[in-house]
């Protein structure tokens, strides 16, 4: 069980009251309520519910007001052990943590950037929204949290996203008046998430919130440096206090040409605080919205939409130092030499890569979506995900990545999996030992979903499901 400290005990209470206090205490001594985003790129509500029900025992519950939601009732233990998460159908995420993307409400025509992106529950969020088109580009400044951030990517199927590892406040500097929509869901000191993460109440003090409060000052002013006149851009943490939030925004309002634009949201909130410690702020922060923990049974939150309505001073410019990087069309010959035989051993129609951009690196082969653009490819440590391999004669061999993606393009060459036997084979990298008539590779489905790539070997389909993930345990249905 959690332990609140007396130091976040008292905060809360001079914030919210005394029967407050004891509420959010109360909530956090609580088991977390699990909720899972459904990933409509792959699957829809209706879909993943029969399926969780059926061969896992897992109930949900929808939530009317979210669409791709749910709330897991009944055998949750089990959520995050299911072939359907492996394959990217949901994302384990709090309720309250799905709804600044649903505020930001990015379109398919739209560059979007997610300015603090690890883990990638919001980027892949909003990816999904974007239907896997328009640009989307993920930040993450911490370097070990990148990997995850790209893993996450991956698995939820997303071909619209690039990836960069870069100081946030910095960014401004490389881009100016660049993107139509931007997500900054702050680093934070976390009172909204306690019953998740237990380590807040050791180190969590109020002097903390306040230096946390300069970084996110940073932050927030250079996403509106880099937004288009008319561009908006969501503010967002998961904590509490009006340190890190409302006095962000009022410092904004002050010096920057933007206004707090209405929303609503899909569960029980509370007005932004306009008046604290005898001290008054812009009447307009009651357009904020405060998501309280106890209230929404999820964590809380704090969300403000904001419109850039004027000019902001464009800094001095800093291009990236290129690397050789170029994103190909599919037309272009080199790449159309390495792609032929692909299609041809697959029975892929032109017309299903032709959606794509690729990109060469080294003997690695990329694939964005066809409307992805960015000036500074030399920037990304990915863009896209990955498409295949480039052998030592120069054949591509296709990526288990690319085998998802692609799915009902992949026409030949598919082995379909017969029983719990050769899946649970197949999972752990292993051989199904079966005659099959054809050699080299080939795409492996089971049940109505393309799992990946194998190769045929004279022992039979040796797996290529990979590494990565055959390290977590997967209940076999």
């Amino acid at each position: 069980m959690v332990e609140v400290s007396e130091n976040i005990f008292s905060y809360i209470k001079s914030l919210y009251g005394e029967p407050a206090a004891k509420k959010y205490v109360e909530f956090i001594k609580q088991d977390p309520t699990q909720y899972i985003r459904v990933n409509t790129i792959k699957t829809d509500k209706e879909a993943l519910t029969g399926k969780l029900i059926k061969y896992y025992s897992i109930a949900t519950q929808e939530i009317p007001s979210i669409n791709n939601a749910l709330k897991v009732t009944g055998n949750s233990e089990m959520i995050g052990k299911t072939l359907e998460h492996v394959i990217g159908e949901y994302y384990i995420q709090g309720l309250s943590s799905m709804i600044p993307p649903l505020v930001l409400s990015p379109s398919n025509g739209d560059v979007v950037l997610d300015l603090c992106a690890a883990p990638g529950s919001k980027t892949t969020g909003l990816g999904e929204m974007m239907e896997n088109g328009g640009t989307l580009i993920a930040n993450e400044i911490a370097l070990d949290r990148v990997k995850m951030l790209v893993y996450n990517i991956d698995r939820m199927n997303l071909v619209n996203a690039g990836v960069i590892h870069y100081k946030g406040e910095w960014l401004s500097k490389i881009y100016s008046g660049h993107f139509d929509k931007i997500l900054v869901d702050a680093p934070c000191s976390g009172l909204g998430i306690v019953q998740k993460k237990s380590e807040v109440s050791n180190w969590w003090s109020k002097e903390r919130a306040e230096k946390l409060g300069d970084l996110q000052l940073r932050l927030l002013i250079a996403a509106i440096k880099m937004l288009k006149e008319g561009g908006e851009v969501v503010y967002s943490t998961c904590t509490l206090t009006p340190e890190e939030n409302e006095f962000i925004i009022n410092k904004v309002l002050q010096k920057y040409p933007v206004e707090i634009l209405d929303i609503d949201l899909p569960v029980n909130s509370t007005e932004g605080i306009t008046f604290y410690n005898g001290g008054r702020l812009n009447p307009a922060i009651t357009k904020a919205r405060r998501i309280l923990p106890w209230e929404a049974d999820s964590d809380g939150f704090f969300i403000v939409k904001l419109k850039k309505t004027g000019e902001t001073e464009s800094p001095e410019i800093i291009r990236p130092k290129e690397k050789e990087l170029h994103l190909l069309d599919y037309k272009n010959k080199e790449l159309r030499k390495l792609l032929t035989g692909i299609e041809n051993e697959f029975g892929i129609d032109d017309d299903v890569l032709n959606d794509y951009k690729f990109m060469i690196k080294r003997n690695d082969i990329f694939f964005v979506n066809k409307q992805w653009y960015d000036e500074n490819l030399g920037l990304f440590e990915r863009i896209g995900t990955r498409f295949g391999v480039i052998d030592k004669n120069s054949k591509v061999i296709l990526h288990t990545q690319a085998a998802q993606i692609l799915r009902d393009g992949i026409r030949d060459r598919v082995y379909k999996i017969e029983n719990p036997d050769e899946l649970k084979i197949y999972l752990d990298g292993g051989i199904i030992k079966t005659k099959i008539d054809f050699s080299g590779q080939c795409a492996v489905k089971y049940k109505e979903n393309i799992l990946g790539t194998a190769v045929v070997t004279a022992n039979g389909i040796k797996s290529r499901f990979p590494r990565a993930k055959r390290t977590q345990e997967i209940l076999i249905r």
